[in-house]
């Protein structure tokens, strides 16, 4: 069947819908500048550095802890000491304290690599101590109750808190910030000592 001429009005209105529409004195799309992608976004969390130590006069007996807090970039490094003590307490504790009360002063998560001299506080995360234990119900494999659990408690609300590496250094071996940390620990409990006894 043969199909009759489309009626002229009919193929300038169709030719009209199909030509591609230009502005006047615009140039074509093609000779636009291409595209440029943004930057990627910055790195927002913060990485701080910490020193901590304990210390105890009897075990138990009065003691002191100490935290120094890095952060920044040289020049424009920060550094903020912490210290405490307590009438009765123990070493350990004291270790565990010092880790706690760093953690906590921060008021954002940051990237922590925290550094301490004791292979109590190190292990229970980097040998995951710690999972065991709560598996157990706070209980160690010989079945007796795991000490100091209000500060592993605070401890592992920091660790889930920050993004945290457990740095073991070695006590007393010319490392300056934990022997600083360690006069801090020092210092607070004989502070405390002294005013408890004048």
């Amino acid at each position: 069947m043969r199909v009759g001429k489309m009626p002229a009005g009919e193929r300038r209105r169709q030719w009209r819908a199909t030509k591609p529409w230009r502005i006047p004195g615009r140039r074509s799309p093609r000779s636009a500048l291409p595209l440029v992608s943004p930057p990627p976004p910055s790195d927002p969390i913060k990485d701080v550095t910490i020193y901590t130590d304990g210390a105890c006069s009897g075990n138990p007996g009065p003691g002191g802890w100490g935290a120094t807090l890095v952060y920044g970039t040289p020049p424009d490094t920060v550094t903020r000491d912490l210290k405490g003590a307590e009438p009765e307490t123990t070493n350990n504790r004291m270790e565990l304290t010092a880790a706690a009360e760093a953690m906590e002063a921060l008021r954002e998560p940051c990237r922590v690599r925290l550094h301490s001299d004791s292979a109590y506080l190190i292990n229970a995360f980097n040998d995951r101590w710690l999972d065991g234990w709560q598996r157990r119900g706070w209980k160690k494999a010989d079945k007796s109750p795991v000490l100091n659990r209000d500060l592993w408690e605070r401890l592992l609300a920091q660790n889930a808190r920050h993004d945290v590496t457990w740095v073991k250094v070695k006590g007393h071996n010319g490392v300056p910030l934990n022997e600083h940390v360690d006069g801090l620990a020092v210092g607070a409990m004989r502070t405390m000592m002294a005013e408890r006894a004048g």
